[in-house]
């Protein structure tokens, strides 16, 4: 099937956006093993990404999280080459709604966000809201959008920023990565960042008796940005260092040898 020139120029864009750049290096990566011992269906991983785009995303959200993956656990007739099972769905420039192996991201930095409170059946439909959705393509109109912000260009205000990473032409069998994780959470209508709005009402018949009421509203999908699920007070952090406990006094630290004085 041909490709329109808006989406050849878009497919050879993401290209260059997605070579990764120099000088990255992870702090505290986490083996695989020490992840599949403490992820559960429906966890968001957050990544530091290191490409050129991951600048952009970084730059606009005012935040390390660049991307945003959901573990799912295994995915049938999903594996790599080794045989290694692929448990995460995401969103890439290019190929879309994606499978991929945790080892991907095993040299990243990342963080583990976990909807506190969420039900099995909810989280079930959380899953498979997004295993439904492997396939769909990327929204190439992100491509343009993302690009001009990896040249010199004016300071943006903050208060402009969260509205410029509202990404994407709104076709819905298009997807950017932390939107597509919003609306699966939106589906159950599980909070991520809500706007809040606090009304007082009247209890009884005294005037001067009132209670306060939090009513939710929800964000639309493409405001959502992979530092919200770090935000977010209805998320977890889940540290796999320390999920089992940790002592420091097991630590083994490196002991530098004395240096010999000067002229010795």
């Amino acid at each position: 099937m041909g490709y329109t020139i808006l989406e050849q120029t878009g497919r050879f864009l993401a290209q260059l956006l997605t070579k990764p750049s120099p000088g990255y290096e992870p702090f505290a990566p986490i083996p695989v093993e020490r992840l599949l011992g403490v992820l559960e269906p429906g966890d968001i991983i957050l990544v530091e990404g290191h490409q050129y785009v991951s600048s952009a995303i970084k730059y606009l959200t005012m935040s390390t999280w660049s991307h945003a993956a959901m573990y799912v656990g295994e995915i049938e007739g999903a594996e790599e080459a080794d045989g290694e099972p692929h448990r995460l769905i995401e969103v890439l420039i290019g190929p879309g709604c994606i499978t991929a192996p945790l080892s991907k991201y095993d040299c990243h930095n990342i963080r583990i966000c976990r909807p506190v409170g969420l039900t099995k059946e909810d989280r079930e439909a959380v899953v498979n809201y997004m295993r439904e959705r492997i396939g769909l393509k990327y929204d190439l109109k992100n491509v343009f959008d993302l690009l001009r912000y990896l040249f010199p260009t004016p300071p943006i205000p903050v208060r402009f920023r969260r509205r410029m990473i509202a990404l994407g032409s709104g076709d819905p069998t298009r997807a950017i990565c932390s939107t597509l994780i919003a609306q699966a959470f939106q589906h159950v209508r599980y909070p991520i960042l809500p706007k809040i709005e606090r009304v007082e009402q009247k209890a009884g018949g005294d005037r001067s008796n009132y209670t306060r009421q939090e009513i939710l509203h929800i964000r639309h999908h493409s405001l959502f940005a992979p530092r919200d699920f770090d935000l977010s007070p209805y998320f977890a952090v889940i540290k796999p260092t320390i999920h089992f406990g940790f002592d420091y006094k097991g630590l083994v630290w490196h002991e530098p040898e004395e240096e010999s004085g000067i002229g010795s």
